[in-house]
């Protein structure tokens, strides 16, 4: 199949001329600084003398970690060992000529090596600092380690996630990417305000993982505090609206609809359920009365879906104008034909990535995964010359 390439562009850059020093591992973080990159930011990828340890996470992609080779395209890699004095120093060095420093150490880490927020902040006034943390800088589990699941359980994510058999994770790492979003787009606030102060004043940004998912969390959270309403877990339904979930047709394929007003229920009872008098009976008519009755609601959608396969269920669900989504696997999104790709490099191989919209790359920026310490003498060698 013909795949959408992301064509390279001759602009400026975005970012051009913003050096981003990111002390950093796993994903959030890389996720953050990577973004950067992508719109042109320098970004100086500080590993430790073993390297992130997302590298390892598997060997999937040529022999790459899929989840460091998605995050670190673009960025410039260079291994300290932090434990040593003169590498602390030229940790420093480096923060010194940067505009954003970003850090997702373990608590406490970063203020021991000396590139705590307050402290850098008073060094360098222009310098916007971003801390990534599991639960936050203050309150009781402040100190506390976190990962992408842990998170996922604390913030009631898991609650309102999988079936009624149990709790399940959501398969990717939601939580990390949250809060990756958040300090990219705070960052890039950030910045914005300095180009409007005359002082070029900098800002210390602290986002955590709980924090960002806990954001996203606000319609359960809103729903069970004020309404009494515990959402649950829904599998492929919607807690609150019916029908709108997944069917198996025919060809044992299965199709997601969703229905979000009486003019779309009413086009589904008589195009596709053949059954115009549903839209107004009793128990049917609004959205709160179906939700009551979903079970009833969802077994006369089944067994009308049920007859047909999934292509001829389309052609009629579009005739209705009903919104529907196909139950892809793997497969299906390799294959996708909205699939839009952007081809990087790394060190065994260039590799096709799934690109995002909204955002247009120029090849040069996002063109190579760094290979462990890959620029650390060019580094080094840079700040020496700055010195002398």
């Amino acid at each position: 199949m013909q795949h959408q390439s992301v064509k390279k562009l001759h602009l400026m850059h975005d970012l051009e001329g913003i050096t981003v020093v990111s002390v950093e591992q796993a994903v959030a973080a890389p996720y953050a600084s990577g973004r950067m990159a992508q719109a042109g930011a320098r970004v100086i990828k500080v590993e430790r003398p073993e390297g992130d340890f997302a590298r390892r996470y598997d060997t999937l992609v040529n022999g790459d970690s899929a989840y460091f080779v998605w995050l670190n395209h673009g960025k410039e890699s260079i291994c300290l060992d932090l434990k040593q004095d003169s590498e602390k120093a030229l940790l420093q060095k480096m923060i010194a000529s940067a505009d954003v420093f970003i850090q997702n150490l373990a608590p406490g880490a970063a203020a021991r090596l000396g590139v705590g927020a307050e402290s850098l902040n008073d060094a360098h006034p222009s310098l916007i600092i971003c801390n990534i943390s599991g639960f936050g800088e203050t309150g009781a589990y402040a100190h506390q380690k976190a990962y992408d699941l842990l998170i996922q359980a604390e913030s009631g994510l898991c609650a309102i996630n999988g079936t009624t058999d149990g709790p399940a994770r959501v398969g990717v790492s939601v939580c990390d990417i949250a809060a990756g979003m958040t300090a990219y787009q705070s960052i890039l606030q950030a910045l914005f305000a300095r180009e409007r102060d005359n002082e070029r004043k900098g800002r210390i940004i602290n986002v955590s993982l709980y924090h960002a998912l806990a954001d996203w969390m606000n319609v359960p959270y809103l729903q069970y505090r004020y309404g009494k309403k515990n959402p649950g877990r829904h599998g492929l339904k919607h807690p609150t609206i019916a029908p709108y979930g997944a069917y198996p047709c025919a060809d044992s394929k299965f199709i997601l609809i969703s229905i979000q007003n009486e003019r779309e229920w009413k086009n589904l009872c008589t195009v596709v359920l053949g059954k115009p008098e549903l839209a107004t009976t009793d128990g049917f008519a609004d959205n709160t009365s179906r939700v009551s009755n979903r079970e009833t609601v969802d077994s006369i959608v089944a067994d009308e879906f049920a007859k047909h396969s999934r292509d001829d269920n389309i052609i009629r669900l579009e005739k209705a104008g009903i919104a529907y989504g196909r139950l892809s696997e793997l497969d299906d999104l390799i294959n996708h034909p909205q699939n839009k790709y952007l081809t990087i490099n790394s060190e065994h191989g260039p590799v096709e990535l799934l690109a995002p919209d909204g955002t247009e790359f120029d090849a040069d920026t996002v063109n190579a995964v760094p290979s462990l310490d890959q620029h650390g003498n060019l580094i080094r060698a840079e700040i020496s010359r700055m010195e002398n």
